[in-house]
């Protein structure tokens, strides 16, 4: 009972600090939080060698193979993109003061409507920790003071990143702030901290997803797994599709911006099916089919594609393939299964593009370009918050403008109503 109660004061303190720190962060200059975001890059590059070591011990304690095991993994070149995605950032233009609309009243108000930090952010992920950074770096330019809840997987690595960050001369006493991992108390705690957290941010699988979504009492911006489909249309050109096939599943596979599922159209499955196909399996991914798949694949180590498959977002080097009968089977097979985050068709037919652009209820529809570019550096938004699935307050990649609310100043000359 008293261990609980202790990590409830400490987790209670550090909302309470990031509170105050919100206040202070919502004055701060443009080129003050320019200032601080280089010294941060700065001072991540220099400690290469102890994030390194953090990062290290960590991995060698998770026990994680393969793509999960890539999630965790820091390097060398990692570590420098990560300092460079801050620099990034602090070049982009600040949000905060813009002003969104200003007008004058016949009574002589001057309404402006502006831009304003959001306050106290919360986000809660797994065990990726360039998110740490990333996310950090994104709530100082915005004058947001930010609570993280990592991984356990990922916890020296978290710590050391937020050692590092918090130790910059000038960055506000519980600006960034790191909570326990060890258990879910924190997670509880944090997304109950309603009038302490302004927004929740739940960043990782559906099971996170759907507790926090579920349980928060603080406003929740879902960050949506995402079961990602690629169409291949009637007039695709197989080498372009090809590219793009295998680029989506297997250039990360672990993140949720990779696909999951393989449509193809039935007037080109008998010859793109058979090619595909071996073309993922020499790339190392198994493969499941529905029938007609398995049909034309056959020779081939195709597994049964079960109901299940076209729900589950994968995270691995695997991949379900169906043939539909044209784009329209395509748009309701992707809006009954898909998570609503990336989905893209390959097709020469405009029309048909066009269709599926404006059809699939998803928030980023590609026509001829792989899902991986669902990213906020990909977009020019430098680092990013997450991918949200869900329509209110912002949809696809988020990142400084969304991290921002508005309020209106009514400036006048002594009018009374």
């Amino acid at each position: 009972m008293a261990a609980t109660l202790t990590t409830a004061a400490s987790t209670q303190e550090k909302l309470l600090r990031a509170r105050a720190a919100s206040a202070k962060l919502a004055l701060f200059s443009t080129a003050e939080k320019n200032a601080l975001l280089l010294a941060i890059a700065d001072a991540i590059e220099a400690k290469e060698k102890s994030v390194l070591a953090a990062n290290r011990e960590d991995v060698e304690n998770s026990g994680l193979e393969g793509a999960m095991r890539d999630r965790l993994l820091l390097t060398a070149a990692r570590i420098k993109d990560m300092a460079r995605g801050v620099r990034e950032v602090a070049a982009l233009p600040d949000p905060i003061g813009e002003t969104l609309a200003e007008w004058t009243k016949t009574n002589g108000l001057r309404i402006r409507k502006v831009r304003v930090p959001l306050g106290v952010v919360g986000i809660i992920y797994e065990s990726r920790p360039n998110v740490t950074v990333d996310t950090a770096v994104l709530a100082l330019k915005t004058g947001n003071a930010i609570v993280l809840r990592g991984g356990k997987g990922a916890a020296q690595s978290n710590q050391r990143l937020v050692e590092i960050m918090t130790a910059v001369s000038g960055v506000p006493e519980g600006a960034i702030e790191l909570l326990d991992s060890s258990t879910r108390q924190s997670v509880h705690e944090l997304i109950k901290a309603r009038g302490l957290v302004d927004v929740i941010i739940p960043r990782g699988g559906a099971g996170l997803i759907t507790f926090v979504t579920e349980n928060s009492a603080v406003p929740v911006i879902e960050t949506g797994a995402g079961n990602c489909h690629v169409f291949v249309d009637e007039s695709a050109d197989f080498e372009m599709a090809d590219r793009i096939v295998i680029n989506a599943k297997t250039q990360r596979p672990s993140v949720c911006n990779a696909a999951e599922k393989l449509l193809v159209h039935e007037r080109v499955a008998a010859a793109y099916v058979p090619r595909i196909v071996k073309k993922l399996i020499d790339a190392g991914v198994e493969v499941r089919g529905d029938g007609k798949v398995r049909t034309l694949a056959a020779g081939l180590h195709v597994g049964p594609a079960a109901e299940q498959d076209w729900y589950e977002e994968y995270l691995r080097l695997c991949m379900a393939v169906a043939v539909v009968a044209n784009v329209d089977d395509a748009v309701a097979h992707i809006n009954r299964y898909s998570t609503k985050h990336s989905d893209s068709i390959v097709t020469h037919d405009e029309a048909n593009a066009r269709k599926f652009l404006r059809s699939v209820d998803s928030a980023a529809v590609y026509w001829n370009a792989s899902t991986r570019f669902t990213d906020g550096a990909e977009f020019g938004f430098g680092a990013e918050m997450g991918i949200s699935t869900q329509k209110l307050h912002c949809r696809g990649p988020f990142a400084l403008a969304e991290l921002t609310s508005s309020k209106y100043e009514v400036i006048g000359t002594g009018q009374v109503r």
